[in-house]
This record gives structure tokens, sequence and C-alpha cells, in this order.
């Protein structure tokens, strides 16, 4: 189905709006996830919904899986990534369900539906050396270097994720005994480690830098813009990519590659990987053991340094 992606995202038609705000409601308050997560599932569900009124229906009480199958089919044509496609069947099945838990509904019309296939992707990581230069490369001494220079050290040395870096507020931030505390997905709250050199750069922007970016209605953000708020994503990612450029580090480096590294440099040294899970704040252990198969090369190195029959 051509041009699914151009389907209407604004509110669901009505007969459909308040089984939906039922649902996200109730994922908010018993699941307790992500605002960014709920938003997600909002939008997939109000995407489906315009595409059901097309269709004739005009509530999800008469919903068959036939209906929504032909949604999810339609956006496979239209470059949705498989992780989007499973996070829209997500949505879908964790309605239905709500739907017959409050008995609107005697059936789950996504009993029958199968989703793609996901395949976790390996997380790309920079080397020690381009981190290195990357971490060197706001060599100005204005308040924007010495700015720019605290974000990439907490960055790489806490491995946050942007969000978590974004958000962080100065009473977060406790550098007398070098950690930081993290409001990470679903509220859950972790302590991670700021190591001595990034300790350093944020201790240099807040005595001297931070100051010069505070506007009368500057609140407790820790990395402020230009106009006093808290940095933005698309300002973060065009930040990282200059001084990836002015490092000469060739190929795309994008914000996340620090946290990926974070964990790699990690666990190429040899640390725990339960500890390198408690401070990616990962639920499951087997999301930071994508990072075990981003250092096969090391292990390779191990094998042929100790095993008496390399």
């Amino acid at each position: 189905m051509a041009g699914a992606r151009s389907l209407e995202t604004s509110r669901a038609p009505g007969g459909f709006a308040e089984d939906i705000d039922s649902f996200v409601g109730f994922i908010a308050l018993e699941r307790g996830l992500a605002r960014n997560t709920l938003e997600a599932y909002q939008s997939d569900l109000d995407q489906c919904a315009h595409f059901l009124q097309r269709l004739g229906e005009t509530d999800w009480r008469s919903v068959d899986g036939d209906s929504v199958a032909a949604w999810l089919q339609g956006l496979t044509g239209d470059d949705y990534t498989v992780a989007s496609l499973a996070r829209k069947l997500a949505a879908l099945r964790g309605l239905a369900r709500h739907l017959v838990r409050e008995n609107l509904r005697v059936d789950d019309f996504t009993e029958l539906l199968s989703g793609p296939k996901l395949v976790r992707r390996m997380p790309g990581c920079l080397s020690s050396s381009e981190v290195e230069k990357l971490l060197a490369a706001p060599s100005s001494g204005d308040a924007y270097g010495l700015r720019d220079r605290a974000i990439l050290e907490l960055f790489y040395s806490s491995g946050l994720r942007v969000t978590e870096l974004l958000r962080l507020t100065l009473q977060q931030l406790d550098l007398e005994q070098g950690f930081v505390r993290v409001h990470g997905k679903g509220s859950k709250e972790r302590v991670v480690p700021v190591g001595s050199k990034a300790a350093d750069a944020l201790r240099v922007y807040l005595g001297s830098a931070r100051s010069w970016f505070v506007k009368p209605r500057t609140g407790s953000q820790l990395f402020l813009s230009e106009r006093g708020g808290a940095l933005s994503r698309i300002t973060l990612w065009v930040m990282v990519r200059k001084y990836a450029k002015a490092a000469g580090i060739r190929r795309a480096v994008k914000p996340h590659l620090l946290r990926h590294s974070f964990a790699t440099h990690l666990l190429s040294g040899g640390a725990d990987l339960r500890a390198i899970q408690e401070m990616l704040g990962h639920a499951n252990l087997s999301t930071t053991q994508l990072y075990t198969s981003v250092d096969q090369g090391r292990l390779a190195d191990l094998h042929s340094q100790f095993h008496p029959r390399k």
C-alpha cells in the first residue's frame, strides 16, 4: 500500500481516541514507561485508527485481525525499520489486551498476527585513539568550547543515553564523590561514576563557562544552550559531527557512538559485564552482551596469547 507513511498522524477519530487514551494512561501508571515510548505508542495507535476509519471501521470494538494486518503489511513497503514495525505491533497487542481486560472486547484481535523478525545490530564503536582526538577537538577556551568539552568528556566517561545527558540537572551531579545520578528509561534511577578527566572538564565549565549561558529564566539544567535552556538533540548531533570532522575522523560519528565506545572499552579493559549493564541502565543482560560480539578481536588475541595450544 503506497503512501502509508503519509497517513494522518493527528489524534485518532473520536470512536477510537477514548480507548487509546485509556490504554496509554494505564501503561503510564502501571508500567512506568518513558515519555518517548508513551508518545510513540500513542502516535502508532492514532495512525492505525485513521487507516481503519478509511476501511469503514468506527471504533476498536469491531476491528478484526485482517484489518490491522492490512495496515501493518502496507507499512512494510514504506521505508519503516523493522524495529518501528515491531513497536507498532507491540502497541496494538497492548491495546487489544487492555480492551479484553476492561471487558470491552471478548477476544484479542491481534492474537494471530505475526511480527517482523527483529535482528539486533551490533553497536558501532570508536577506537581509543579516535575518542582521544574527538575529546580534544573542542580546543577553544571560550564558553562554547569549555561547555562542549565537558559534554563530550561526560558522555564518554559515563556512557549516558542522549536523552539522559540533555536532561541532566545540577542537582544530579556530585563531583565531590565522583558520580552522576541518572534518571533513565521508565524513570529508573541509577548512579554512574564520573571519571577524573570528565570531572575536571565539568569543574572548568561550571566555574567559568556556564554562567555565560544563563538567562533570567534559566533553570537548573546542567548543559545550557545559547538561549539559556536545555540543549536539543539536534544541537548535540551537529556538535558531535562538527568535532568529529575537526578531529579528522572520516566515518560518520553520531552521539550514541560515545555510549557504545564507553561500554566496549570497559569490556576490553576487563570490566565485569554485570557492572557495565548497571552503568548503562540496561534492564536485560542480553542487551549488554551485544558488546561481547564487538570485542571478539580482543578475545582472539587473548586466546592466541594464553592458550596452551594456540
